[in-house]
């Protein structure tokens, strides 16, 4: 990952060229975002320029031996931290023991989310956690001798998935910071991590890449016509990720579709039984997916609601999504959409808190039932 390969984001580019070159580099950073913006390749980008030999005025010069060994994800001063699924079977219980994965994982992907290394750690329905054995391995990687770099690198992807003993002994790290080492934390909720961490890292917001900027990266990578890269540049809300889902439709945004719609039918015509065979599906896909299937639901809603103002600029759904609403958008309306919103807000807030997936799906719909007659 260089800086070429993270789309727009010139200036922040440039704030992280300028700090390079200038030698004034804060000890402990955190790269925010809401998703698919390239915080992540931008944090690693950065930290790649930061020990490169022979960096330009853009980027790092891909040459130096420094670079190369940033190619394969295996430079001795750059060090992992990043959400795992402990298996004590298997003797995977820390980062490090998932590093050939990971390695092989950043190799593959330049934009992600956690829901591609859940599926690339065949983690099923376990949640992804930095746990607090973690703790111990941050320490040891801070204190090793700096082999041949500059900087010290150590990368934190989802710092708000640490647990509160590892969080504690980050702190510490942050506020006692061992000579040339440079903590870059990458973080999609940053409101989760622990508060004293906030105020002690200097905080970059990576904001959703523009429109103009998603589309031509669309044309470019998958040879779009113009038209048919500013819709979906459109759809993605500077989202990369989603903008390509956009372009496939893919299996997963198609099965939430399937099932938000055969809840709303079930809900609206009553159906107990269809409601009970609905809620073992939704409890068989895993937490991670019933989250992502909940705020799916959200989006939806609001895209429904706002279906009705007849501006589609406005909205963002493909032509699936689109084509439902039509029938669909006019029993979201002002008596019933904050409730609804918030009965899905609630359900997702109990997947997080291990309810029984089951009965807050099966209770979802029988609450539906009477919002929808609103």
């Amino acid at each position: 990952m260089y800086f070429k390969d993270c789309i727009g984001q010139e200036e922040i580019k440039r704030r992280l060229i300028e700090s390079a070159q200038s030698g004034i580099v804060p000890h402990a950073q955190l790269f925010c975002e809401k998703e698919g913006a390239g915080a992540f390749p931008l944090a690693f980008a950065y930290a790649r320029y930061l020990n490169c030999a022979h960096r330009s005025d853009t980027d790092a010069c891909g040459q130096c031996p420094s670079c190369k060994m940033f190619d394969v994800m295996a430079h001795p001063d750059l060090h992992f931290v990043f959400p795992i699924v402990a298996k004590k079977e298997k003797k995977k219980e820390v980062c490090d023991d998932y590093l050939p994965e990971w390695r092989e994982f950043l190799q593959q992907h330049i934009y992600f989310n956690l829901d591609d290394w859940l599926n690339a750690m065949d983690a099923g329905n376990s949640q992804a956690l930095i746990y607090a054995k973690e703790s111990d391995q941050i320490l040891k990687k801070v204190s090793l001798r700096i082999y041949e770099a500059e900087y010290r690198i150590l990368l934190i992807w989802l710092p708000e998935k640490m647990h509160q003993v590892c969080a504690n002994k980050l702190l510490k790290i942050i506020e006692e910071p061992p000579e040339h080492t440079v903590i870059l934390m990458v973080s999609c909720e940053p409101d989760a991590i622990l508060g004293t961490i906030l105020s002690r890292a200097q905080r970059l917001n990576i904001r959703p890449v523009p429109a103009p900027e998603m589309a031509a990266a669309m044309q470019e990578r998958f040879h779009l016509t113009k038209e048919d890269a500013m819709q979906v540049a459109h759809l993605s809300e500077g989202n990369y990720l989603k903008a390509v889902e956009a372009i496939s439709t893919g299996e997963e945004n198609a099965f939430f579709l399937e099932q938000f719609i055969g809840m709303m039918r079930n809900s609206w015509t009553r159906n107990v039984k269809a409601m009970k065979a609905m809620a073992d599906t939704l409890a068989s896909i895993g937490r991670e997916r019933q989250k992502n299937f909940l705020s799916y639901c959200q989006r939806l809603v609001r895209e429904n609601f706002v279906y009705r103002f007849q501006a589609p600029e406005l909205n963002y759904m493909n032509r699936e999504e689109a084509g439902f609403s039509v029938k669909f958008s006019p029993f979201v309306n002002e008596r019933n959409v904050f409730d609804l919103m918030d009965e899905l807000a609630v359900a997702e807030r109990h997947i997080t808190q291990n309810v029984n997936a089951k009965m807050v799906f099966f209770d979802l719909s029988l609450r539906m039932t009477v919002l929808l007659k609103r």
